[in-house]
């Protein structure tokens, strides 16, 4: 099979960036090296369970786990100070064939598409389809997945209701707390055989023992691969001529032996111990999304302040090390999926999300030292992941939102801004302690959480519009014509909005319903199937409960379903009460016949909806009331509902990208967006609506109850011109504490006017390192799809005027 593999040439850097000659060497090696399919994880998973008939499926995973990496390729890079790979080389990116099967087809899309590919051997494709697929065919949690959701669950799941995380990947989105710093994988084991002891009259003994047996083996396992780095350091200290390289492979060698084995001593040694744990992490499952390690600065500075003072660390050495670290994150692209959504998923950036600032546990500001010289690599390194976040409590320095901003102005789209005080609010109206509420934070996207201390899985976006086509529809999706939601009456009968609104208010229970219902049995299947023996060695009283992370060990268990399109759904609404129950100006048949004809002959009416309603972002309670109530009762229909792993259901509002897969799967909306174009993202409004500038916007946006949420994204983009000076800076910081003030959660910025935008679509090749805030990340432009480009282009450009 011939291979090929197109994208506009990205892999040779304008600008060659780190503080060092070491770092712009691994920078240009990461820039240049091809984000390709490894088989080697698979093979080594198909190789243990072909040849090892363990019944006790946590045993079997850790005996898996500790299988993979006892035999997987070790490489040490040129002048690598922080060493690990998840695959072979840098951007090789594993399979995890237990949870989803990539058919040769799927292989062939991820080669071929032009943007944003994957390479695949032949090799790969050989083993595929020789080994890989032969064995794990019938056995994937995926097909666990779809062969016990019920009829109604794969209607909505394929008219683009909602979507689901987890038929592709593992539960994930975890977050460490502060547990590696402070104790090593050899005191866990302790913990973990002294629990077991403790167990002697507990009634569950046997299956807590069976778990604890399973952590034990994991923790062993990460132990043994990190001294197989210490192992190749030492030998390739044996040949290495220059004694200063020699002399650094010989301290990675000592490191490796010490850490993750005890906790660690030192910065470097910290920095080492966290990327052995990730790796174990995103090698044992492929969790959506990936590790991160939550507070960085908070951790790190009591090691970094120590150092320094005892002449064992220079900032200057302290920057090199983390922006090591920087690159290991971007050698890392996301796992590649499978069917539909290889073909269209449009980034490699896999969301680990790293928090600066905040609060310490006591309620204090803990922006330090260390979290300005992470902005400083941020700035320096320019790489789209990790996904940077600064946290502003009210308490938090102006200086340190300014030194941020002077990052966003550049057009990078990094780093996020989240609102402290909220996330603590949000999770303390969810039942966390004060001290865990503060030592919380966010991952992914926006989403809030406790670290170190909770699982909280992201369950699947869920198109608020699509629930209004439905009832416009009487239950029917115009699409296909399959009745797949409620008979709610005919939209042509409806005197009143009120009684449009109960109708809309049936079919979104139902279909919540009808999600939740699935994940309840979903939750079963990964908590019998898939448990994380070493994940759970991480996470707070998984230990000590004896009880997998996936089973509902962790202190605190939440599912989030994410709602979209709130400005589409909102605009939508607002037409049809002022146009047609208010002003009467169109008929209910009519709007379905402009609706189902893409507004063919109907222009006049489509301006009118465009231009002459009441739209959310305008601060116009008209629309902004609107807004409320949908988002009312999104939240009274899923917050607080039980899990099966003894948790809770909530809510967060973001889109990431599905807003345009959203509105690929709807006709024209009646606040006149044409059919199959990109529906609204996060809590922004429409692209284009939002007219009486930003104040207008945040005032909009925070008449939502953020804190009844888990997380809400709003995007906003400026002209770079605007940020040029001080004036425009310190009206940005003051637009950001006003917002905050209202209990906003999360605002993030583009700088970047759209004629640039135009001209990187025309010229890509003149752009390669262009960078953009899409929705709750930042990417390549040039990387996007013509539609999620054109969205980003749409968003309306502010001014402080």
């Amino acid at each position: 099979m011939q291979i090929n593999c197109s994208i506009v040439d990205f892999k040779k850097p304008k600008t060659l960036r780190g503080c060092t000659t070491r770092v712009k060497n691994l920078y240009k090696q990461s820039i240049q090296a091809q984000e390709k399919i490894s088989v080697e994880r698979a093979m080594l998973l198909t190789e243990f369970y072909k040849n090892n008939n363990i019944d006790s499926i946590p045993l079997k995973r850790a005996a898996a786990f500790d299988y993979i990496l006892e035999n997987k390729k070790v490489t040490i890079f040129e002048g690598e100070l922080i060493v690990g790979e998840r695959g072979e080389l840098p951007k090789a990116t594993p399979t995890y064939p237990e949870i989803n099967l990539h058919s040769l087809e799927d292989l062939k899309i991820l080669n071929e598409r032009e943007k944003v590919p994957y390479k695949v051997d032949k090799e790969v494709f050989e083993l595929y389809k020789d080994v890989i697929i032969p064995y794990w065919s019938g056995k994937t949690i995926r097909e666990k997945i779809f062969s016990n959701m019920d009829k109604a669950w794969l209607n909505a799941f394929e008219a683009g209701i909602f979507t689901e995380f987890m038929e592709q990947r593992a539960p994930g989105h975890t977050v460490l707390g502060d547990r590696i710093y402070k104790f090593g994988m050899l005191d866990i084991i302790d913990q973990i055989d002294q629990t077991i002891v403790d167990l002697k009259n507990d009634s569950d003994s046997l299956s807590k023992i069976e778990e604890l047996q399973a952590m034990k083996i994991a923790a062993k396992a990460i132990i043994k691969f990190a001294r197989r780095y210490a192992e190749q350091a030492l030998e390739l200290s044996k040949t290495e001529h220059d004694q200063k390289r020699k002399e650094e492979l010989l301290e990675i060698a000592r490191i490796c032996n010490k850490v993750p084995a005890y906790k660690p001593d030192s910065f470097y040694e910290a920095l080492q111990y966290y990327w052995f744990v990730h790796l174990g992490v995103v090698i044992e499952l492929n969790g959506w999304d990936s590790f991160s390690p939550g507070k960085l600065d908070m951790h790190l500075y009591p090691f970094y302040k120590k150092d320094i003072e005892n002449g064992n660390l220079t900032k200057e050495k302290a920057r090199e090390l983390l922006e090591c670290l920087w690159i290991k994150f971007y050698n890392h692209p996301a796992v590649a999926k499978v069917g539909v959504t290889a073909q269209e998923s449009a980034t490699y950036t896999d969301f680990a999300q790293i928090n600066l600032g905040g609060l310490d546990e006591k309620g204090n500001p803990s922006v330090n030292e260390l979290s300005y010289l992470i902005l400083d690599v941020i700035e320096e390194m320019r790489l789209v992941q990790p996904n940077p976040s600064i946290h502003v409590s009210k308490k938090t320095p102006d200086e340190f939102i300014k030194r941020a901003i002077d990052i966003i102005k550049t057009g990078f789209g990094q780093p996020a801004i989240f609102n402290a005080d909220a996330v603590v609010q949000e999770l303390l109206r969810q039942g966390k302690s004060i001290e865990d509420a503060r030592l919380g934070g966010t991952s992914g996207c926006v989403e809030s959480g406790a670290f170190g201390k909770e699982s909280y899985t992201l369950t699947g976006y869920f198109s608020l519009p699509k629930v209004l086509e439905i009832t416009l529809n009487n239950g029917i999706d115009p699409l296909t014509n399959k009745q797949i939601g409620l008979k709610t009456g005919d939209f042509k009968d409806f005197e009143t909005f009120n009684e449009l609104f109960d109708a809309f208010k049936k079919q979104l229970k139902y279909f919540i319903d009808v999600k939740i219902k699935g994940n309840l049995v979903i939750e079963q299947i990964y908590a019998k199937y898939c448990p994380a023996p070493f994940l759970s060695i991480l996470i707070d009283d998984c230990v000590k409960n004896g009880k997998d992370f996936n089973a509902g060990g962790a202190r605190y268990n939440t599912c989030y379903i994410q709602g979209t399109g709130i400005g589409t759904i909102t605009d939508s609404l607002s037409s049809i009460k002022y146009l047609v129950f208010e002003k009467k100006t169109i008929k209910p048949q009519d709007l379905l016949s402009m609706l189902k004809s893409n507004f063919e002959g109907f222009e006049v009416q489509r301006q009118i909806m465009l231009n002459k309603v009441p739209k959310y972002g305008n601060d116009d309670d008209y629309a902004d009331t609107i807004m409320q109530e949908v988002f009312e009762e999104f939240f009274n229909n899923i917050d607080g509902k039980a899990t099966y792993k003894g948790g809770t259901f909530r809510i967060n509002m973001l889109p990431t990208t599905v807003h345009v897969y959203f509105g690929s799967k709807m006709l024209a909306t009646p606040d006149g967006r044409l059919a199959y174009e990109p529906i609204s993202e996060g809590i922004s409004p429409v692209q284009g609506a939002d007219r009486k500038g930003p104040t207008a916007v945040i005032k909009s946006a925070s008449k939502m109850d953020h804190i009844k949420t888990g997380g809400t994204l709003l995007n906003m983009k400026f002209t770079p011109d605007l940020l040029k000076d001080k004036k425009g800076t310190d009206a940005l910081v003051s637009l950001i504490r006003a917002y905050f003030k209202l209990d906003g959660h999360h605002v993030q910025f583009n700088v970047v006017d759209a004629h640039t935008l135009r001209q990187a679509q025309k010229k890509p090749q003149d752009y390669s390192d262009l960078i953009v805030r899409v929705a709750g990340y930042s990417d390549y432009f040039c990387h996007l799809n013509e539609q999620l480009q054109n969205e980003i282009i749409a968003r309306t450009e502010h001014s402080f005027k």
